[in-house]
């Protein structure tokens, strides 16, 4: 009779590697990499096979032990992938450092890639350099591409389904993770570019808070390629391309869910989906978003909430340095102006003459375009959404990451030598990544331990760096509205004040000229720098 008590009483099993939770009975597997054991492809929701493009629904409790050893399932889309591409892909892995005692604080990792690439698998973004800080990690997968951002104005489809996935995962991690030997009051939300966007649509969003910490680097939610419109066009037009003219949406919707999902993927390509929307309320459907994020004055879930957020000092130096020598983009700040409503040729004379002044668009240039995509895309709405948390919490800590060596993820995949950190280089600092395995030098690897160490103590603690110690010799001090101290991370930690003054002070001044004229479409040269960011990180996969 021993056997039925212990399968019925968490804890109690024979079995270390089997874990009862409100959701079921998970057996994990050992990791080959560190002592921590790993519950690999949990699926925490289920899409709609009638209504594939629809809000998810929580998967249902398991009746049977659930083997978690295998998280190779990941969600439609394009490019090199190493996985099984598969609508079934609402799955997270949750990994565990062995011989813990009491509860543990939680990371959970949400990947970036521009809302249509990237996966939550371990071969993408291994854990063991933060589980060794006792910490459990999570990472999830949510639909991407127009599975998972197409904004309809019809309530079947009401957009951010993405983001509805990530909620899903958020509140399976809030009933289930004490099963797991985490705390479910201490929870910590990390995403890098998209990622981070994503963390800081929940901190806006109109769901309960659901994390208690956040970390968001090098995205924000200010950026003009998070969110976009309602357009009822975009079906239409991918169904259209893949042989059925129609007018009628749900038309459209049930004729694209019976093609192969890859066929979908390939057919909106070029087609702007943008990320989150700001929904129409529909009766009975559980919204999101219903409020524009960018008239909110303050976030209600920022009070009580510790947060990091920062930027690479670099952030696009991949995409102007992937060009020819001889060659540049098309007139970026035209393509920028052109996103305007209103007062197009103003507002190109008034970029263009502050980056460049009377210079002609060539490679002598080079170093001020990158300045400018990098202020566009991510420094400066880092900067505006950073203002926006001061106003409601004291514990916000501000960085630069601009270390270069030989585990800076996008250098690598591009063989750039030139220039500072470059989009997404920090996180070959924080996960064991696929296609960076085997590289670093001792320095290296002190970044490695640095930039864990840092991370893991906010998780813990909500403070980066609760006291000095030979490996982080600084205090990281808070930012404040006045100072905006931040910590310049590199081979050697300094405290700054207000980074990049002067190129973040004129984007002030342009938003406060220029205010809510866009017509939300992302600008030619931002979307072409995403997809060339895109297609560089997520073909570093083992």
């Amino acid at each position: 009779m021993f056997w039925i008590f212990a399968l019925l009483v968490p804890g109690v099993f024979s079995d270390p590697l089997l874990v009862e939770a409100p959701q079921g009975l998970f057996r994990g597997v050992p990791a080959d990499d560190g002592d921590y054991t790993m519950f690999l492809g949990i699926p925490y929701g289920r899409v709609d096979p009638e209504n594939p493009f629809g809000a998810a629904q929580p998967h249902p409790r398991f009746t049977e032990i659930f083997e978690a050893n295998n998280d190779s399932a990941i969600c439609p889309q394009s490019g090199d992938v190493s996985g099984t591409i598969t609508l079934d892909c609402l799955n997270l892995n949750v990994y565990v450092p062995n011989n813990s005692t009491g509860k543990l604080p939680v990371l959970v990792w949400i990947h970036g890639g521009a809302f249509i690439n990237g996966d939550g698998t371990k071969r993408l973004h291994g854990p063991k350099y933060l589980v060794r800080h006792n910490i459990i990690v999570v990472s999830i997968n949510y639909r991407l591409g127009p599975f998972g951002f197409l904004c309809l104005d019809i309530p079947e489809v009401s957009g951010n389904q993405g983001f509805k996935d990530q909620t899903i995962a958020l509140r399976w991690i809030r009933e289930n993770i004490e099963s797991f030997g985490g705390d479910p009051n201490h929870v910590t939300a990390y995403g890098e570019s998209a990622g981070a966007a994503s963390v800081e649509f929940h901190i806006a969003s109109e769901n309960e808070q659901l994390f208690q910490g956040a970390i968001l680097s090098s995205g924000a939610l200010f950026a003009r390629w998070t969110i976009g419109e309602i357009d009822n066009s975009i079906p239409l037009k991918i169904a259209s391309s893949l042989g059925l003219s129609t007018d009628n949406v749900r038309t459209a919707l049930e004729f694209l869910k019976g093609q192969d999902v890859q066929k979908v993927i390939g057919a909106s390509t070029g087609f702007r989906l943008l990320a989150g929307c700001v929904e129409r309320k529909f009766s009975g459907v559980e919204g999101f978003l219903t409020v524009h994020p960018f008239t909110l004055d303050t976030l209600p879930k920022v009070r009580n909430m510790s947060i990091i957020t920062g930027f690479n000092d670099d952030e696009s130096l991949g995409f102007v340095i992937s060009t020819q020598e001889e060659s540049v983009p098309n007139d970026p700040f035209r393509d920028f102006a052109e996103e305007f409503l209103e007062d197009k040729e103003e507002v190109y004379n008034y970029i263009r003459r502050f980056y460049i002044g009377g210079q002609s668009i060539t490679s002598n240039v080079r170093r001020e375009l990158i300045d400018f995509a990098s202020d566009d895309s991510f420094n400066h709405p880092c900067h505006r959404s950073l203002k926006r948390f001061l106003v409601s919490t004291q514990n916000v800590y501000y960085y630069i990451f601009s270390y270069t060596g030989g585990r800076n993820m996008e250098k690598v995949r591009m063989n750039i030598t030139e220039g500072g950190a470059a989009h997404a280089d920090e996180l070959g600092y924080v996960f064991d990544i696929g296609g960076l395995r085997g590289l670093g030098n001792e320095e290296d690897y002190v970044m490695v331990d640095r930039m864990t160490e840092m991370w893991a103590n906010f998780v813990k603690y909500g403070n980066p760096t609760p006291e000095e110690t030979e490996l982080l010799p600084v205090t990281w001090p808070i930012a404040t509205a006045e100072t905006h101290r931040y910590l310049d991370i590199n081979r050697n930690l300094v405290v700054g004040y207000r980074p990049f003054h002067r190129r973040l002070t004129f984007w002030d001044m342009f938003h406060v000229m220029f205010p809510f004229k866009t017509n939300s479409a992302v600008n030619n040269v931002t979307f072409h720098f995403l997809l060339v960011v895109m297609c560089c990180l997520w073909k570093l996969i083992a």
